[in-house]
């Protein structure tokens, strides 16, 4: 099939490289020059392990194209896949400019004398009812009547976690295709031939909600763990036996990802996803407090750690902080935690050095990018190599994941701020 992917971010570039992989030609559409440019150089414009080599040999395979405008491209399009951000707005609420945008795009790409329907497949995490209620609309503004001949929807939530994506892609915890009357849509099964996990056929409402659930869960079990952990911190209590004694139960504590008390949340997914329930909850009249709570007790978990971090530290203090993007094998800043630990720092008065050898400020785009500045505006000036993270006369450093593993430190003090023992 052709498959055309509109959005060329980490969700939108690692399903470009994936399905080309499966022997699928794919064209991907961002208005970014630069994200077209990279891709079409057979290289990708966001890290991930593994993701280069499938697009540098997609490109020279020849199944592989991008660029910066829909033009009459999606004629013979067999599955446009959006991917494009839905951002947290000022009150919680996704953003859904880009989502708008992009389906207005698509609609005035459609010609008339299609022969089959063009199955436009949405990803992009979006509040429920949005199809029916605001992406359906402008498809059948633009096209009339034909609307249901030349164009069937789909809401195919995905679950990849950012570092092990293509992983998650070909081994997903499952399949959620989402249609307007519940009935399976026959290109996206299709589409997923070969890659072994449950699949759920249904509406299209139940297939939207199912990243808020999951995500919102996921939440809630790193908030929930970092308060026992603190609990059992401040209680002199082996935070570390007491979790394995709850993980031990995987009967009725279902399993221990996410359940383990160490680092806040955070990452372009999980605290967007929070609000936007939040948000969803009030609008309809629910009371969800455990959820409400969730991003103060995250806020203040990242407070408790920089305390935890600058206890005893003279004023002035050198620090190395080893991990700046929110997960290890990313460099994804967005919302990161241990940018907010390297804020805290910054604003206490501590000179801080940040060893994080993904991460090249240069190569940052789109929200990444904004975030990383807004937040952190002296970012290129941080970073250090491994020699100088090795060598420098630090008075602690601070670890937020495994890359501290890569470092000889001697004997220096290390906090791991991604796990309380």
């Amino acid at each position: 099939m052709k498959i055309a992917i509109l959005g060329l971010g980490y969700v939108g570039c690692t399903a470009a490289g994936c399905i080309a992989s499966q022997g699928h030609h794919v064209l991907g559409i961002d208005v970014s020059a630069g994200k077209v440019e990279t891709l079409n150089a057979g290289r990708s414009p966001v890290y991930e392990p593994g993701l280069d080599d499938l697009i540098s040999k997609a490109r020279a395979e020849g199944r592989l194209e991008a660029v910066t405008e829909i033009g009459d491209k999606l004629d013979d399009a067999d599955i446009a896949i959006v991917c494009v951000g839905t951002p947290s707005g000022v009150d919680g609420a996704h953003n859904m400019s880009f989502i708008v945008q992009v389906t207005r795009a698509i609609a005035a790409s459609i010609k008339p004398d299609r022969a089959q329907p063009l199955t436009v497949v949405y990803r992009s995490t979006m509040r429920p009812g949005t199809t029916e209620q605001m992406i359906l609309p402008i498809f059948r503004t633009a096209l009339g009547d034909a609307c249901d001949r030349l164009v069937e929807l789909v809401y195919n939530p995905e679950f990849l976690r950012e570092a092990t994506a293509i992983e998650d892609y070909f081994n997903p915890p499952k399949i959620v295709l989402g249609t307007i009357d519940g009935t399976p849509s026959e290109k996206m099964v299709a589409l997923h031939e070969g890659i072994e996990a449950p699949i759920f056929h249904v509406g299209i409402r139940e297939a939207e909600i199912t990243k808020f659930v999951d995500n919102t869960w996921h939440a809630v079990k790193v908030a929930f763990a970092n308060e026992v952990g603190r609990v059992c911190q401040n209680l002199d209590i082996s935070a570390r036996q007491v979790h394995q004694i709850f993980v031990s139960d995987t009967k009725l504590n279902i399993s221990p990802y996410y359940t383990r008390p160490g680092g806040p949340f955070g990452g372009s997914c999980l605290p967007k996803d929070v609000r936007a329930l939040q948000h969803i909850a009030a609008d309809t009249g629910a009371q969800t407090h455990l959820v409400d709570s969730l991003l103060r007790s995250n806020d203040a978990h990242k407070h408790h750690q920089f305390l935890q971090v600058t206890q005893g530290l003279e004023p002035g203090a050198r620090v190395l902080l080893v991990g700046l993007s929110f997960k290890a094998d990313t460099d994804d800043l967005r919302e990161s935690p241990a940018v907010d630990m390297a804020r805290k720092l910054l604003d206490a008065g501590y000179a801080l050095d940040v060893y994080d050898p993904q991460l090249k400020p240069e190569s940052l785009v789109g929200q990444n990018l904004g975030y990383a500045y807004a937040i952190l505006p002296t970012i290129d000036g941080l970073l250090v190599d491994k020699a100088t993270a090795e060598s420098g006369d630090y008075a602690v450093v601070v670890a937020t994941n495994r890359l501290i593993k890569d470092l000889s430190l001697g004997n220096k003090r290390v906090v791991d701020v991604s796990a309380i023992a």
